[in-house]
């Protein structure tokens, strides 16, 4: 194992110390209990936004803490949640009087972790609601997650929410136009190989030279089967076919198509696996209003990628539009 690190045990806790001296003009680190608010947090009169999950996913979730995004992140070991007694704070921290909505990906232990932060923070006078990103069409159950896994929706569903909350939208506002955007997007990924966790020193799963893993999750975990390796448009077909067979897209509908680096794949490769999506999408008469492509919600140094298709309508558009500057995000400012 080769990694850019010091004691395995301190990757996290120097990691964010890093992240914070390196955007100090952004955002506040939280060292014990660890967190990550905006600079100007808490907003008067906003709807505040936390999210948070396992390390190893960067940017996700600190990189997007800023204007027109998420007001605290909570970062928990690499792959494991973080917990209650990090959540509370992070989400009294970023409360300005008008409530604070969770964005949660569904896996097993941040369901869990953030409901008792949440119960705890309602007890505190704290209105709080959540909005659960389950769009993974690989798998339904796995050893993480009951259901469908949160993956790269998030990135969307933190950015369109966290819009409608800038603009003054109120808590059930902001709510409701998160699990609009989960309900609109799917998501699937590929590993061309596997991760390595710092802490454990080993691949986190086995894949053959000529092997490709699809329908993986964020943590390194498997996914649907093992093919062989197949070229870039082969592979997108396969990503692409039930991400809208699921979705239902039909001809005339409008989408952004998102394509994401799992930390390992050159941004080169990433565009080659775009130009087949977009060329798929042409072909069914479905248009791509919008676009992003890029490491925005990775699995360590895995080398592959997901694809993400959201369904959008007007408002959708207009918030995804909206102004944001966080440290891995912005434009419009």
């Amino acid at each position: 194992m080769k990694k850019l690190i010091n004691d395995p045990r301190a990757v996290v806790d120097e990691s964010v110390e890093g992240f914070g001296l390196a955007h100090a003009d952004l955002v506040t680190v939280s060292a014990d209990p660890k967190y990550v608010t905006r600079k100007d947090a808490p907003v008067a009169g906003k709807v505040g936004l936390v999210s948070g999950g396992g390390s190893g996913h960067e940017p996700l979730h600190a990189g997007f803490v800023g204007r027109g995004m998420l007001d605290a992140a909570v970062p928990g070991a690499v792959f494991t949640s973080p917990t209650p007694d990090q959540i509370i704070p992070a989400t009294l921290a970023v409360n300005s009087g008008a409530g604070v909505v969770h964005i949660v990906k569904n896996y097993t232990g941040d369901v869990l972790n953030f409901e008792t932060a949440a119960e705890m923070a309602q007890a505190e006078g704290v209105e709080v609601r959540t909005v659960l990103v389950n769009d993974d069409v690989a798998v339904e159950d796995s050893l993480y997650t009951a259901g469908r896994r949160g993956v790269g929706g998030t990135v969307l569903v933190e950015k369109i929410a966290g819009a409608a909350a800038e603009r003054g939208d109120d808590l059930d506002a902001v709510a409701a136009i998160g699990d609009r955007v989960n309900q609109n997007v799917r998501t699937m990924g590929v590993a061309l190989s596997a991760c390595t966790v710092p802490h454990a020193g080993s691949p986190s799963f086995d894949l053959e030279d000529n092997e490709i893993e699809i329908g993986i999750g964020i943590h390194g975990e498997p996914g649907r089967h093992k093919i062989a390796m197949e070229n870039a448009d082969g592979i997108t077909n396969r990503l692409l076919e039930p991400i809208l067979s699921d979705l239902g897209t039909a001809s005339g509908e409008k989408v952004l198509l998102f394509v994401n680096g799992m930390g390992g794949t050159p941004l080169s490769e990433l565009y080659i696996v775009y130009r087949r999506a977009a060329q798929i999408l042409a072909e069914r008469g479905i248009a791509v209003e919008r676009s992003l492509v890029g490491n925005y919600i990775t699995s360590l140094e895995m080398q592959g990628c997901s694809v993400s298709v959201l369904r959008l309508d007007d408002e959708m558009t207009a918030l995804w539009d909206a102004p944001v500057h966080t440290p891995a995000l912005r434009w419009g400012v």
